[in-house]
């Protein structure tokens, strides 16, 4: 068995795994804009950033109150962007800032896989115990 199925086992057998998403991941499981797979189940709990949420009102030219958003504390766990995220940040892994920042915040909220489309993310594999994924 692989590595990365063993992994994924490993996340399941779990009570709950903890699933970030990616502002990509995020702004089209909002927005309905590209076909991602919509089902997750109550076995996962799932994280996004404060940031994510500011992309989104930035990219998609949203006005506050966004009905859509009128229960995100029912549906998101925020993971708080603190100075020791943004100091991380600015170290790395990568040379986007944006992205560190999901990294960071994934790892602080010692989620177990983060969803991205992003390839240059996906090609990492993993961030320290965070699996990166374009799926569950």
């Amino acid at each position: 068995m692989c590595k990365e199925k063993k992994s994924i086992e490993r996340i399941y057998k779990k009570n709950m795994a903890r699933v970030y998403l990616d502002t990509n991941i995020f702004i089209d499981l909002v927005e309905k804009r590209k076909t991602i797979s919509t089902n997750f189940s109550p076995r996962e709990k799932l994280f996004v950033s404060p940031l994510s949420i500011h992309i989104l009102f930035y990219v998609a030219k949203r006005k506050v109150p966004y009905h859509v958003l009128s229960d995100i504390e029912e549906i998101f766990s925020l993971v708080p962007f603190e100075d020791s995220i943004c100091y991380k940040a600015l170290s790395g892994p990568t040379s986007d800032f944006e992205d560190n920042v999901q990294l960071h915040s994934a790892a602080e909220a010692d989620c177990d896989i983060f969803l991205t489309n992003d390839k240059k993310l996906m090609a990492m594999k993993f961030f320290g115990k965070v699996r990166i994924a374009s799926n569950l």
